[in-house]
Formats: structure tokens, sequence, C-alpha cells
């Protein structure tokens, strides 16, 4: 199977168990989110342990290792298991129905590679992920501490036209970057001052309107969900412009790769998914004065 050629090289280690007040908001992306989760050991190594995390898609899988304090834990995962096809591949497909093999992941990778259970369900620090409901369109907002979490991260995570949805409570879920792929809602009634948005294109990215024509075919039960998605791309432009504005005015703090990303949403390309690690690390190690700067004023 192959894994990443610097592998041995990620830093590992554990979080400083002190909490800085704030709120961190988490993009999606697929495999481009090695780019926050570089971004995040770099945060954890400065102790920067925010109380509040909101997380959609691959942002959701990236928030685990964050909020459980295991520097490396999330890349070590994903450069070392993307090739293993019970992690992205035919096994997954079997196991989960989708492109993501969530039951490998958290029934036997887990039992290779622990999560802190103690410090992930830690009630003083909040974290949330979301996902797209199919009958409403609507994005649903799951808590720690009252969801199963994991089941959520699942929903949070299932990408459309490729997975099958995800049940809970009887409603069917879809990845929350369907109707919104940037969940920066719900940092504004997280009840925080200090806002980390994470992004995982560059600035200067927009996306093109309206959703691909399969979709009011595919999902033609559900015209409120076709209707979401259709609307998702334009509304995501609105919210970088935003994000932007609101970044520019020291209202937040917004991080986004420092050069063009060429990793796809499924990219197989170990060294590049390596170097995209490497690339959010050097940006957080970069901007880190300015981070603590900004978390303190």
């Amino acid at each position: 199977m192959k894994t990443y050629s610097g592998i041995d090289r990620l830093p590992t280690g554990r979080a400083a168990e002190r909490i800085t007040r704030g709120c961190l908001v988490l993009e999606g992306g697929g495999w481009k989110g090695l780019y926050t989760l570089g971004v995040l050991d770099r945060m954890m190594e400065k102790g920067i342990n925010l109380s509040s995390v909101v997380g959609v898609s691959a942002g959701a899988l990236s928030a685990l290792g964050y909020v459980s304090g295991q520097i490396g834990w999330g890349a070590g995962i994903d450069l070392t298991f993307r090739h293993d096809r019970n992690y992205c591949g035919i096994g997954a497909f079997r196991r989960d129905h989708g492109v993501t093999g969530f039951s490998y992941l958290f029934q036997d990778i887990l039992k290779q590679r622990p999560i802190d259970e103690a410090r992930l369900n830690d009630p003083a620090r909040r974290l949330a992920v979301s996902a797209t409901d199919l009958e409403t369109g609507e994005v649903k907002y799951f808590e720690k501490g009252s969801c199963d979490l994991y089941k959520a991260v699942q929903a949070s995570a299932s990408v459309p036209y490729v997975t099958r949805p995800v049940v809970i409570d009887g409603v069917p879920y879809l990845d929350g970057g369907c109707a919104e792929k940037i969940p920066f809602r719900w940092s504004e009634t997280a009840g925080e001052k200090k806002i980390v948005v994470v992004r995982t294109r560059e600035l200067s990215y927009r996306r093109k309107p309206g959703a691909p024509r399969l979709a009011g075919w595919i999902y033609r039960k559900y015209p409120a969900f076709v209707r979401a998605l259709g609307a998702a791309n334009e509304e995501f432009n609105r919210t970088v412009d935003m994000l932007e504005r609101k970044a520019a005015a020291g209202e937040i703090f917004l991080i986004a790769p420092s050069e063009p990303v060429k990793v796809s949403r499924f990219d197989g390309d170990m060294e590049k998914l390596g170097a995209l690690y490497w690339l959010g690390y050097r940006d957080m190690e970069r901007r880190q004065e300015e981070l603590v700067r900004y978390l303190e004023n």
C-alpha cells in the first residue's frame, strides 16, 4: 500500500491542556483537508486550543484530532491509509456504500491509532459538525454530547452522488457542504468573540453558480435538497466575500492556502497530499504570532 514518503517526519505529541476562548471554523474539500490538518497541528504545537469548533465534511473529520489534542493523528491516518481500499476504495463501497470507509476508520483504524475519547468528550470544549437534511434541504448542526458524534461526522462527510445518505433518527443526511460549504453561521451563535476560519482553497477561488444537471434526476424525490444544491455555490461566493471583509476589518482571523491548491477532491497522489499538509503547517507557522495577537486583543 502506497503511503506518503515523509510519513515519519510528521509532528506528533499532545496539545497542552490550556483552552483559549474562540471558535474555529473548518471548511470541507475532500483531500484538500490535508491543508487544514497542517494548520491545526501547528496550532496545537503552539498551544492554541480553541474552546469551540465547527467543521463540515473533511473539516468535521479534521476537527476530531484537534479537539482530542493529538498532534499528527489525522494527517497520519490520511497519509497512511489513503490507498487502503477499505478506507478509500472498493472496500469502502462494500461496507459503507460510499467513497470513505467510515466503519473501517471508526472500528478498525481506531484500534491501531486510538483517539483520546476522554479529551474528545470533555464538555469544556464544544464541537459541532454540519450535515444537509435531504428532506428540507437545510443544514443541521450536530453537537458533541447530544448526538452519536461518529455517525454525525459520517453524515457530514458523505459526498453526494457517490454515497448513500446517512439516516439519523429517521432523517436522511448527506454532506453538510451540499447546503453550506463554510459553516460560519454556527460560529456566530457559539457565543465566542473571536472566530478563526480555515479555508482549503486560496482566497481568490470562487465557484460557478448552479448544481450538476444530474442532481435533479438523482435526487428527484428531494426537491428541497436539489434547490439547496443549486444555491450552494452562489452562497459560498457571498460567504467568502463576507469573510474577507471581516478579516480585513480585524473582526475574524482568516487563513487560506498561500498558493493555488492543485489537489483534487479525490486526489491519490501521496506526495501532493503530503506537500499540501506542509503548506498548511508552514502557513500557520508564519502567521502564528499574528493569530496569538488577534486572540489576545
